[in-house]
């Protein structure tokens, strides 16, 4: 089989939820089957370690994908054109993003329809961008691979596509983070809050994420309970922040909130060592960062819209992400209650057991399989 793959999202230090379906899903794609050949499409110098295999071809093709309209030339033309001359069996998009009319069978991961729910989070051209082409590379895409029950549900009620022609493919915990033995914990709380237990936040930072709700809560949290805590903020700014950066200025607790990007190779302590995570975005199409905190064997707080209950099941904590005074209230239970943490953290052990990323390869090797195969599909 001959595999052509845009895999614009492979970028180095910038590994976020969709790059990371991509990177760990293809990786075991290309090692378990050397006899086929793929071809990966970047749009700008890609990192040698992105190569999985020597079945691997990379081409650049450029520009840079930094606007809708480069987006739009680069799967048209460019895309397109590669296409045509490679000839490949079929054609795996990551991202979503197709040309709309690639003439070869195609397969795309769909990750979330956020900007449908929170438009205004969006920046002005990427959501008449999104608007336009979105409902096209769901309709004209052969198969859909969804990343959750409820991102397949929402592509059905959105779009009104047949359920037969979508796939739910989880994604799944990263290896990279671990428990830290109590006495590391100590050690690393004495060098960033001075030995002060903490709340943490990874991701990234924009509306959806809702930050500002975060910081809400741990005042509230703080002003009820007059407890040392502090809040780390980790991640890096994306767009929108302004909201964010005024309530981080404004808040009375400033001095206790900490905001930081950190080095992936570092974030094992970071994560490990927090009294808790706490991941009250307002929608997701997964959230990666939720089976992260179980990795972390610390507690997991999250919300109880879209997709995180299903990705949490019973071992997180589970909150009305529009409400401080509930994600307070998460906060305050669980430093009240140490046995509740204890039993969340044995159910997150538990729980990363229903995600696999070996059983996600797997079934996107056969979703790719079964497409070429199918007589029935252009």
């Amino acid at each position: 089989m001959r595999v052509a793959v845009n895999v614009r999202f492979l970028l180095k230090n910038r590994m976020e939820g969709i790059a990371r379906f991509n990177y760990e899903t293809l990786k075991r794609i290309v090692t378990k089957h050397p006899q086929d050949e793929f071809y990966f499409f970047f749009d700008r110098p890609y990192d040698k370690s992105f190569i999985f295999g020597e079945n691997v071809k990379p081409i650049v093709l450029y520009p840079p994908t930094r606007h809708p309209l480069l987006i739009a030339y680069w799967l048209e033309m460019r895309i397109k054109t590669q296409l045509k001359k490679i000839k490949p069996d079929i054609f795996l998009s990551g991202d979503t993003y197709m040309p709309l009319n690639p003439g070869v069978k195609t397969v795309i991961v769909s990750h979330d329809l956020a900007f449908l729910h929170f438009p205004e989070h969006m920046m002005f051209f990427d959501k008449k961008f999104y608007d336009y082409f979105f409902p096209k590379y769901h309709k004209k895409a052969d198969k859909i691979i969804a990343v959750s029950q409820f991102t397949k549900n929402d592509i059905i009620d959105k779009y009104k596509i047949e359920p037969e022609k979508i796939d739910v493919v989880h994604n799944a915990a990263n290896g990279h983070f671990y428990p830290i033995e109590d006495d590391n914990k100590i050690e690393f709380r004495k060098k960033f809050t001075d030995g002060k237990p903490y709340f943490a936040y990874l991701g990234s930072i924009h509306p959806r994420k809702n930050i500002v709700n975060l910081i809400k809560a741990f005042e509230i949290f703080k002003e009820n309970t007059g407890n040392e805590h502090f809040l780390a903020i980790i991640g890096r700014p994306a767009w929108k922040t302004k909201d964010f950066f005024e309530a981080l200025k404004n808040s009375k607790y400033r001095d206790c909130i900490i905001t930081r990007q950190i080095d992936r190779d570092q974030l094992p302590d970071y994560i490990g060592s927090a009294e808790a995570l706490f991941y009250v975005s307002l929608f997701e199409g997964f959230g990666i960062p939720i089976l992260e905190g179980f990795e972390a064997g610390i507690p997991v707080v999250t919300s109880l819209s879209s997709s995180m209950p299903e990705v949490a099941g019973d071992a997180a904590l589970l909150v009305d992400p529009h409400s401080p005074e509930a994600i307070a209230n998460a906060m305050e239970q669980l430093v009240e209650k140490p046995e509740l943490g204890y039993s969340l953290i044995e159910k997150g052990k538990a729980r990363l057991n229903t995600f696999s990323w070996d059983d996600s390869a797997d079934k996107i090797y056969k979703i790719l399989k079964d497409t070429v195969n199918n007589s029935n599909l252009k």
